[in-house]
């Protein structure tokens, strides 16, 4: 949106800058002015990089540069549409004494250019690092300045990437954008279930199909669990890509409602892919992968799993259930083990559950 501050956050190494440089080479092909200003690399390093991505062509200003001054007055004479700031923690103000990076040099440069992109009705979008807890570092007032902040997501290993947005003046925030890391730079992934599922022989023991929602997006992944006797006299718990208070919340109601006993097992839970699933409906996924690891008894390979589990035993309806089939349908499953409430929403065969003890005893006895 002309005159709009971004605000993009992300890992060292995640792709802040291959992302924007992508973008404003492609909106300069299209007639946008852009100029891309950067504090942490020379102007031939930029241009190695967007000659490595087939960009060079692009005609897009370039400028490194941190003085806040030189800036201000650059982009004050020339015009532009889109200007991109890598990184304003680099950027400084002669007008404070603090170094770059402080508090007080990351609020006055902040300041400075939304106060730019609003007079002069130029779309401006600043990169921002993060702490080691994944907050975007500096002030938070930054954050309350601009118009929308977005965090770009990715674990380091896998090629995949996640763009969401967390607060959005002009749309809404339940839209993702999936990608994926290549040579060349960004691809979009039309499809991102297929990144996260191994579709190939047999499901495992210890494996199972989630239906999950990404922003507005249904994604199926694949949660892996593994449950073996403990060496040690305390038993380990390691989870990656969920919530470890969540793990032990499902373990605690496997035991005390369903019988499964864990306190002398070491029990591992593993989300493909490496994303990170953060919603209540993952809890069935998770306790069907450990209950099958623990009875040894592998789920059906055309089958996904959803639905939120009660300290009681409940299996709670989730929402969105027709997108989640619906996604599970066109990737090829035939079945789902879910909320009763589901069984209505789909043409593919939903074996409703109401209670977990129901679930667990299913997946023993292998009753699809």
């Amino acid at each position: 949106m002309p005159g709009s501050a971004i605000l993009l956050g992300g890992d060292p190494g995640v792709g802040k800058s291959t992302l924007l440089m992508q973008v404003a080479g492609m909106a300069a092909r299209r007639g946008v002015r852009c100029a891309y200003i950067s504090g942490e690399e020379a102007v031939e390093q930029v241009r190695g990089r967007a000659q490595r991505m087939g960009l060079a062509d692009a005609p897009v200003k370039l400028a490194a540069e941190t003085s806040l001054r030189i800036i201000v007055d650059g982009l004050k004479r020339d015009r532009f549409d889109l200007v991109v700031i890598d990184s304003i923690q680099t950027m400084w103000s002669d007008q404070h004494e603090a170094g770059p990076g402080s508090v007080t040099q990351v609020r006055a440069a902040a300041g400075e250019l939304v106060r730019l992109a609003k007079k002069q009705g130029v779309a401006v979008i600043l990169v921002g690092h993060v702490t080691k807890e994944g907050a975007i570092a500096g002030p938070r007032v930054v954050e309350h300045m601009v118009d929308a902040v977005f965090a770009f997501e990715g674990e380091r290993g896998y090629p995949f990437r996640i763009l969401r947005g967390a607060k959005n003046r002009f749309g809404a925030t339940d839209e993702i954008g999936v990608f994926e890391m290549g040579d060349a730079g960004l691809a979009e992934v039309k499809n991102p279930s297929a990144l996260f599922l191994n579709t190939s022989g047999e499901r495992a023991a210890g494996a199972a199909v989630f239906a999950g929602i990404e922003g507005s997006r249904p994604v199926l992944v694949e949660f892996q669990a593994l449950v073996a006797p403990s060496a040690y006299g305390t038993p380990r718990r390691a989870v990656v890509g969920w919530d470890s208070g969540r793990l032990a919340m499902v373990l605690a109601v496997l035991e005390a409602r369903c019988g499964l006993g864990f306190g002398d097992k070491d029990v591992y839970l593993n989300v493909a892919g490496g994303l990170r699933i953060s919603e209540p409906a993952a809890d069935l996924a998770a306790a069907a992968a450990l209950a099958s690891s623990a009875l040894d008894q592998a789920l059906p390979q055309d089958c996904v799993v959803f639905g939120e589990i009660s300290l009681s035993g409940e299996v709670r309806p989730v929402s969105r259930m027709d997108s989640r089939l619906k996604e599970a349908a066109k990737l090829g499953f035939r079945r789902a083990f879910a909320p009763g409430e589901a069984e209505a929403a789909s043409p593919m065969k939903v074996t409703g559950v109401s209670r977990l003890g129901d679930a667990i005893r299913r997946i023993g006895e292998g009753d699809w």
